[in-house]
């Protein structure tokens, strides 16, 4: 039986944003946080790569002294048992996310996206994932969506939002740079049964610069987001739709102004707790 590394850790509420930045950048497939009585989090991480695990414990504990960051090797299955214990549907704006083990209780009225909970899958439960859901939810509502556009998802991960997309008749492709990645969103994708998603192993500048979209996402960090500027404006076609998400509150002016200075005009900015979420209307590509 295969062994995985789980890496378990507590920090204080105040070093959350911190841890969360970190793991964003180490764990591209996620991890768990649990809340304890005296306000500090309990961190829990599964990685089949064991060397990559032994390097983020260090780190942690070099980061974390006083964060208790233990390693060990559990059994693959029981591991993957232990989603039972503790997964719940997680509702966003029109969409809820659900294993199938819990489809008899999922809510009627709401577009249900079907994730089978493994190593290498963000179960949707973060809220940068929630807030771009909640920006789609918010568009489809406004009509401003349509089964004619086609859309970018820019660091897809497990592909939920690019599910999202296609279950409202979007079309579009999903990139992201790590392959396990591309992987699981081809079984989420297979698994709810929508079409007209292409995923491809790469960034922004993966895929034919040609290409231009109605609605250009992605949900991953700041700096990437600052970094990738010219590439994303780069994919967004005439009176177009841009979210960016992944950010923490007080990165999004820096984020914003990046953009801005690039052609844009200033976003509207949503908020849900720690993290922001940037949305542009009827924007176009800053290379036309």
């Amino acid at each position: 039986m295969p062994k995985l590394l789980r890496i378990q850790f507590t920090l204080t509420e105040l070093e959350s944003d911190e841890c969360q930045v970190y793991l964003g950048a180490r764990v591209a497939h996620g991890w768990e946080e649990k809340p304890l009585d005296d306000d500090s989090i309990f961190y829990t991480i599964h990685l089949e790569d064991h060397p990559l695990g032994v390097e983020i414990v260090e780190e942690i504990k070099s980061r974390w002294p006083h964060a208790g960051c233990v390693g060990e090797e559990i059994e693959d299955e029981n591991w993957g048992l232990a989603w039972k214990d503790y997964f719940e549907p997680v509702t966003c704006g029109q969409f809820e996310i659900l294993p199938p083990w819990l489809l008899e209780k999922k809510t009627a009225g709401k577009d249900h996206i079907i994730i089978e909970p493994k190593m290498a899958f963000g179960t949707g439960g973060h809220p940068t994932t929630a807030l771009c859901l909640e920006l789609i939810s918010k568009l489809a509502e406004e009509g401003k969506l349509n089964s004619d556009m086609e859309f970018f998802d820019l660091g897809t991960g497990s592909a939920i939002l690019a599910i999202a997309l296609a279950k409202l008749g979007l079309k579009g492709v999903g990139v992201d740079i790590d392959p396990q990645s591309i992987v699981c969103a081809q079984e989420n994708i297979d698994n709810n049964a929508v079409d007209g998603i292409i995923l491809s192993v790469g960034s922004a500048d993966s895929i034919d610069p040609k290409l231009k979209y109605e609605l250009v996402v992605a949900n991953i960090l700041s700096g990437p987001l600052i970094e990738l500027c010219p590439d994303v404006t780069a994919r967004l076609k005439e009176n177009s739709i841009l979210i960016l998400s992944g950010i923490l509150v007080e990165q999004a002016e820096k984020v914003a102004a990046e953009y801005i200075k690039a052609g844009l005009p200033a976003p509207e900015i949503f908020t849900m707790g720690e993290w922001a979420g940037l949305l542009w209307r009827n924007v176009s590509s800053t290379d036309e």
